[in-house]
């Protein structure tokens, strides 16, 4: 022990500020490889589709004649495989709003019946529905392909809505539930006495300070629906119907593929989550919070 503490005191106020810096360097070293591993394929698709297509594999890190040709192909759909690129845009809009819609719908009903009205045993609900996720996605492939197809639905953008939203509506009913319970209850029974009948209390209450919540998991539902392919893929087999996501694939049924057509129309398929993310992260990070610090 005497040793111990001995040897702690013959250690310099510079053992420990160079070992301050040595634990700083490790970590600024450690950062720059993960800033340089996340940027690297963002960089490399933004290169091959700045290159021509002689040029892909011309194997030089900077393009040596950058050219904005493959953006100027998929915006005017001057190629075979984009001949229907907006079209498919839409359709990935319509899928992606729809889902929104759908999820952020019955996922505030479902939370405002369980804590608002204080339905009994309603805390079932909310477990019921997080216990669909121990099944992985993956594997109700088939199953919800077949339930399509028996209802007329096999190759229909409502097909890929409906699946979707039946995925994301169980997060969506966990985190408004969490972040209900920072509302106070005074506020409905006030609302009550004044005359207001539970959808009043829904659409004028429950609704506007649920705001942060609405808008987290409306972008989460968003983004799942923007970027799913297996569902895509299985449930929407022709060019007028399926989205940007399965489109993409098939640059690569060609035997000489088109790698900046493609990379061109990656960029340009990412941009509108991209900038909602950016727009909307400060809300997102409030919705996702608050409930749990609050609750």
């Amino acid at each position: 022990m005497s040793a111990t503490i001995g040897a702690r005191r013959i250690r310099s106020p510079l053992f420990y500020r160079l070992q301050r810096y040595g634990v700083e360097a490790l970590c600024l070293a450690l950062g720059f490889i993960l800033v340089v591993w996340s940027i690297t394929p963002i960089y490399n698709m933004w290169k091959i589709a700045l290159e021509s297509h002689e040029g892909i594999f011309g194997g030089s890190i900077i393009p040596e004649a950058p050219t904005l040709e493959a953006f100027r192909v998929v915006v005017t759909q001057d190629f075979w495989y984009l001949e229907r690129f907006w079209h498919q845009f839409g359709n990935s809009f319509i899928v992606g709003l729809s889902v929104m819609f759908l999820t952020l719908l019955i996922g505030s009903l479902a939370s405002f019946t369980v804590g608002r009205m204080r339905l009994r045993n309603g805390w079932m609900l909310t477990n019921a529905a997080l216990m669909t996720y121990v099944i992985p996605a993956s594997f109700l492939a088939i199953p919800i392909y077949r339930i399509m197809q028996i209802y007329g639905l096999g190759n229909h953008l409502s097909s890929v809505i409906l699946a979707l939203t039946s995925f994301a509506t169980p997060y969506a009913i966990f985190i408004f539930s969490q972040y209900g319970k920072s509302i106070p209850m005074e506020l409905d029974e006030s609302a009550r006495i004044d005359g207001a009948n539970p959808l009043q209390i829904y659409a004028r209450i429950y609704l506007p300070l649920m705001a942060p919540a609405l808008v987290a998991v409306g972008t989460y539902a968003l983004l799942l629906a923007w970027n799913e392919y297996l569902y895509n893929f299985l449930l929407l087999s022709t060019p007028q119907s399926m989205t940007v996501a399965v489109a993409l694939a098939q640059f690569l049924n060609s035997d000489e593929s088109p790698w900046n057509y493609m990379m061109a129309t990656a960029i340009i398929y990412a941009l509108p989550p991209i900038i909602l993310y950016y727009g909307l992260r400060r809300y997102m990070a409030a919705g996702l919070t608050m409930g749990g610090v609050k609750g």
